[in-house]
């Protein structure tokens, strides 16, 4: 560390003892170190600039800003919890390549409508340098993956607790089915005369009627409805049952996507509903496709370029026909699948990562993949089937699973980074 440390130091040094020589030369400031951590330093510069980018961001939300010392040691203290990822990263082998980072830096362009050199010229207009914005993406990247390796394997769901959230009421309204409604009112003020009641009510019939023949919903929304959204042809959003009062929420579960409830009388007056759109409930029909992998992770003592190569070897190998499941047992490391022949079974699609889902789609049944990189390694890939089943009940059991892994995600994050804060050594200079 000492010899890592004076290499980096040794040219301020230098710039310090010409500077002390050249007694009438214009005196200029001179970059130093603010913070010592592990093996690294984070230098006064990278505070400034990272100081300079929270306080564009804070003026742009139109909030006031502590005081400059409050946010200096915060901003500081956020590097130096980067700055420990970004090491971790680098012993476990994680490197960003070009490529990657492009199409990163293009797809935060495009969620901006933007395209690269608007993108550019965006960063530029706020005084920031893209160089800096890239190799602010670059190390997000890495903290990214060096959170889901570290965090996601210290998260455990067991079945009781995916069981519990399905019987709980907060299990059952988040997994429910949702409706996309739209509706009419037909307004009742309050104290009104029976006749007045009556003569609303005859209106709401003969919507109700003017709509089983064909009439159009939204544009009677429109010059009829007195709701908040009438001009919106009427439409509310999307809802599930256990939010709408009664009677609807029993009566929209009943209705057919394009049908409309009859009149019901409400405080306000009286309501017809139509349901637009309906998604998730019990009824889950979905593609899965069995698949079986062999995955190699970059480490300390097998770098990216050569966990690429050993891939690229493996492959050649099942083509020359060697057995797949025999390789992946002896040289996947993937724990989950590794002891049966890299064999995930039957999964669904979506719950793999991107890089994954997109070979797998690309790969036709009974082939192997080239080799291809995700967050988590070097993988090769072979398809052996698909099909389409009704899995409603594990479809709920994955998305309880999903949604308390997410919970847990936060709490152990949290815990981590505490835990890798107060193992490492960290000297602060400021």
């Amino acid at each position: 560390m000492k010899n890592k440390l004076a290499n980096r130091l040794r040219p301020l040094l230098l710039g310090a003892v010409l500077l002390g020589g050249l007694a009438h030369a214009e005196v200029r400031p001179i970059d130093r170190v603010v913070a010592i951590v592990d093996n690294d330093v984070i230098m006064q510069s990278q505070l400034d600039q990272r100081l300079r980018e929270v306080q564009q961001t804070i003026a742009k939300r139109g909030a006031s800003l502590p005081p400059e010392n409050v946010l200096s040691q915060q901003v500081l203290e956020r590097l130096i919890i980067e700055n420990i990822q970004l090491q971790i990263g680098d012993r476990s082998g994680i490197r960003i390549a070009d490529e990657e980072l492009n199409q990163a830096i293009e797809a935060i362009a495009q969620r901006n409508g933007m395209s690269v050199d608007q993108f550019r010229a965006a960063l530029s207009s706020d005084g920031l340098s893209y160089e800096d914005a890239r190799d602010q993406v670059r190390r997000e990247m890495v903290i990214s993956r060096v959170r889901q390796r570290r965090v996601a394997e210290r998260i455990q769901v067991t079945d009781q607790e995916v069981q519990n959230f399905l019987a709980s009421d907060m299990g059952k309204l988040q997994l429910s089915e949702e409706f996309r409604l739209a509706n009419i009112l037909i307004p009742v003020p309050e104290g009104s005369s029976p006749s007045t009641i009556q003569s609303a009510e005859r209106q709401a019939q003969e919507l109700y009627q003017q709509l089983r023949q064909g009439a159009d919903f939204a544009q009677l929304a429109i010059s009829r409805s007195a709701g908040e959204t009438a001009l919106e042809g009427g439409e509310i959003g999307w809802r599930k049952a256990a939010q709408l009062p009664p009677p609807f929420d029993g009566m929209i579960s009943a209705l057919q996507v394009g049908e409309v409830t009859e009149p019901v009388r409400t405080p306000g007056g009286f309501i017809l509903l139509k349901l637009l759109d309906k998604r998730g409930g019990e009824t889950q029909v979905r593609d899965e496709v069995h698949v079986r992998h062999i995955l190699l992770k970059p480490s300390e003592i097998r770098s990216e370029a050569d966990t690429r190569r050993l891939a690229e070897r493996l492959y050649e190998r099942i083509q020359s026909g060697e057995d797949f499941g025999e390789l992946a047992k002896a040289f996947s490391e993937d724990p989950g699948s590794a002891l049966n022949g890299g064999d995930l079974n039957w999964i669904d699609p979506n719950a793999l990562v991107p890089e994954f889902r997109e070979v797998m789609a690309q790969t036709p049944a009974g082939k192997l993949s080239k080799p291809f990189k995700s967050p988590y390694g070097w993988h090769v890939l072979e398809v052996l089937g698909r099909r389409a089943t009704d899995s409603s009940e594990q479809f709920r059991e994955q998305q309880a699973m999903n949604i308390l892994r997410n919970r847990k995600y936060d709490e152990e994050l949290q815990a981590w980074l505490r835990q890798i804060r107060d193992e490492a050594y960290v000297e602060t200079k400021l």
